[in-house]
């Protein structure tokens, strides 16, 4: 039998800032496979992004400080993801690390990236923020785990209770 070796992972962040903890985790588990690594972001749903108060965004912990973003249009909302994954690309500190920023449904997105990539693994969080995702896995994972036949690598980032 022939393994198969894991030479491209994509990792899928979106705006909860504890996108890094999956960045951080799914970069490590890639850079001991020595594979290839693609961060990617999701514009899901742009009625999110345009509210009145500022939102925060992923990768503002330790890496920027507490940074509210505000996003006018889809534009504004492109480059917000575009400095967000370069500054944790930076602070994972591989600037080869390539990026790739879509829009549309998360699940679909994850798995149409992972797809044109050619990516061997999916590396993602699941943030269990709903009362039936507390008992189930988050909605977007369940989805790409029923719908994709790439391993997938899931990062709980909950808050702790």
């Amino acid at each position: 039998m022939k393994t198969k070796t894991i030479d491209k992972v994509l990792i899928a962040l979106d705006y909860d800032p504890s996108a890094e903890k999956v960045a951080e985790s799914g970069y490590s588990l890639a850079r001991s496979l020595k594979a290839e690594v693609v961060l990617l972001f999701v514009i899901s749903d742009q009625a999110f992004y345009s509210t009145a108060e500022p939102i925060p965004m992923a990768g503002v912990g330790a890496y920027l400080g507490v940074i509210p973003m505000q996003f006018e249009n889809i534009e504004s909302l492109r480059d917000g993801a575009n400095q967000l994954l370069e500054k944790i690309k930076h602070a994972l500190g591989n600037e080869s690390i390539s990026t790739l920023i879509e829009e549309g449904d998360t699940a679909t997105s994850i798995l149409s990236a992972a797809k044109a990539i050619n990516a061997d693994l999916i590396v993602m969080g699941s943030h269990s923020r709903k009362w039936l995702e507390n008992i189930v896995m988050g909605s977007v994972t369940q989805e790409v785990l029923r719908k994709t036949t790439l391993p997938v690598y899931i990062i709980p980032v909950r808050k702790q209770d």
